[in-house]
């Protein structure tokens, strides 16, 4: 507000007129103008005018102006209003003036009146304060941004590991080639079939065909589509899968051949006959048949394997490793081998299992002798060089043994093989055993074979009830024997190599295991 002054005479000043003219805002506190700059700058012109006009009616008056009353409330309007009676009077005696104390001057006051003003400079403190916000969100923004291209990343690298993987499996999965005519046949003899003695001990029969058809006609003439059973062996896994015994069951054997049915859907009588001949009656349901016959055994699964994957199984290890005592030169099998130690890969590893005419007497008896040793070295070599549990080396193992697999629905994914493996993969090698069943030549025909009795039986019925076999040399069994027939020790030496002497020890039989390999 404005200072007092009167004139000499002591006549107030005519008051000014309210109407359109803004009172001073209070001097403490935020004022309106101060929070609006327009409206700053409008009462700063109106308090402009004031001070002129109040100069003017002082210089005119020459008196002492008084109080013209209190400042309307802050953030009031001052627009302009009639000029009323009351006003004029209340104009003429404004009563008596309270003290305030020094007013200040309104354009001082409007400068230095406290609260920012109008648009004020923002302070350096605050801007480096913006600035570094602004940084940590753009590093934030940053690491976030790189946190989603590394997660989407190793996404991909997951996904295309697993679709890998999953083509893979596919892949092998598909190999696989089910019988599902075997598995029919069989549900319709059911009630003939043994039933199983030992819970989780497994018999496996695997088959070796020798059928000339599709890739295998290079081995001979395909006559139609016919096969036999080259090699036929019953694969033992104990219950708790410390050991595994694999009988090979000649093929020029004579058997009892039960009724079977044929792929045309006619039967067949029961007959005595080539053990290999019930393959080619009624496939692997009838051969399967006629080994339980025989053995009493149950089978409970069935694989059979073709030339062509024997071979890519053999290169798939990178050969197997044999000894020859002389060189072989045989064409039928298209097999010509020096003497000595030697890797044999492809067609070399199957002629010189297939060979009979290049070995010794060129009988059957030789000829699975020489399969179990070479069955022998194969899975030494497997095991030696950790291919069971290394996926880059097992895949093409099992890519080569499942082109060349037909088995039965219970073994018929990837997944059923892996677990039968994967179950043998702990046996040590020199509780893996090979033998041939007990057999003689057949007396009624030098060139087949029958059971020696009670051999064959002790042996089956050690397979049923999942006892140990145990298997030595030929040579050791034979000198054995020899003692045995000479009388009850004639040397009275504690050391006789015979096993079987006594009614309580185990039988010995003629064979080999695992861990022997070829060359020892």
């Amino acid at each position: 507000m404005d200072a007092d002054v009167t004139d000499s005479a002591g006549t107030p000043p005519e008051p000014e007129d309210p109407a359109g003219t803004e009172q001073p805002p209070p001097a403490t506190g935020t004022t309106n103008s101060a929070k609006n700059p327009k409206n700053a700058k409008n009462s700063k012109s109106a308090k402009s005018a004031k001070s002129a006009k109040s100069a003017k009616n002082t210089a005119a008056a020459g008196g002492t102006a008084s109080d013209t009353g209190p400042a309307p409330e802050t953030g009031e309007s001052a627009g302009p209003a009639p000029e009323t009676e009351a006003d004029t009077a209340s104009a003429s005696d404004p009563g008596p003036v309270e003290d305030t104390g020094p007013v200040e001057d309104p354009e001082r006051s409007e400068d230095t009146a406290p609260g920012p003003g109008p648009g004020p400079e923002p302070a350096t403190d605050n801007g480096t304060a913006a600035d570094d916000t602004a940084s940590v969100a753009e590093d934030a923004k940053s690491r976030r941004h790189w946190l989603r291209w590394t997660a989407l990343g190793v996404s991909v690298v997951v996904l295309a590991a697993a679709g890998t993987g999953w083509w893979f499996y596919r892949k092998l999965d598909g190999n696989i080639q089910t019988d599902t005519t075997a598995a029919h046949e069989l549900d319709k003899y059911e009630h003939d079939r043994p039933a199983a003695v030992v819970h989780d001990a497994q018999n496996l029969l695997l088959i070796g065909s020798d059928s000339r058809a599709g890739n295998n006609s290079a081995y001979g003439r395909d006559d139609g589509g016919s096969q036999r059973s080259d090699t036929t062996i019953l694969l033992h896994l104990a219950a708790d899968r410390r050991s595994a015994t694999a009988v090979s069951l000649p093929r020029d054997l004579m058997a009892d051949i039960p009724a079977c049915g044929r792929p045309d859907g006619s039967s067949t009588k029961a007959q005595f006959a080539q053990f290999n001949s019930a393959f080619e009656i009624g496939g692997a349901a009838c051969t399967i048949r006629t080994v339980e016959k025989m053995t009493g055994v149950r089978i409970d699964h069935h694989v059979v394997v073709d030339f062509s994957g024997f071979k890519d199984m053999v290169d798939a290890v990178d050969g197997v490793e044999v000894c020859l005592k002389e060189p072989v030169d045989d064409r039928q099998a298209h097999l010509k081998l020096p003497a000595g130690r030697q890797t044999l890969r492809g067609e070399q590893a199957l002629g010189f299992v297939r060979s009979r005419h290049g070995f010794g007497d060129g009988s059957d008896t030789q000829r699975m002798d020489r399969q179990q040793q070479f069955l022998g070295s194969l899975m030494k070599k497997v095991q030696s060089n950790g291919v069971l549990l290394n996926p880059a080396r097992l895949y093409p193992v099992l890519d080569a043994a499942t082109k060349s697999l037909t088995t039965d629905p219970g073994l018929n994914t990837l997944g059923d093989l892996y677990d039968l493996v994967r179950s043998m993969r702990d046996i040590p090698t020199e509780n893996i055993h090979f033998l041939t069943v007990p057999r003689q030549p057949y007396v009624y025909d030098g060139n087949r074979d029958e059971l020696v009795q009670p051999d064959a039986d002790r042996l089956f019925k050690q397979v049923r009830d999942d006892q140990p076999i145990k298997v030595a040399a030929a040579a050791d069994v034979e000198k054995a024997k020899e003692g045995t027939k000479k009388g009850d020790g004639q040397d009275d030496k504690p050391d006789d190599p015979d096993p079987s002497s006594s009614p309580s020890a185990p039988p010995v039989y003629s064979g080999t295991d695992a861990a022997s390999g070829m060359c020892g």
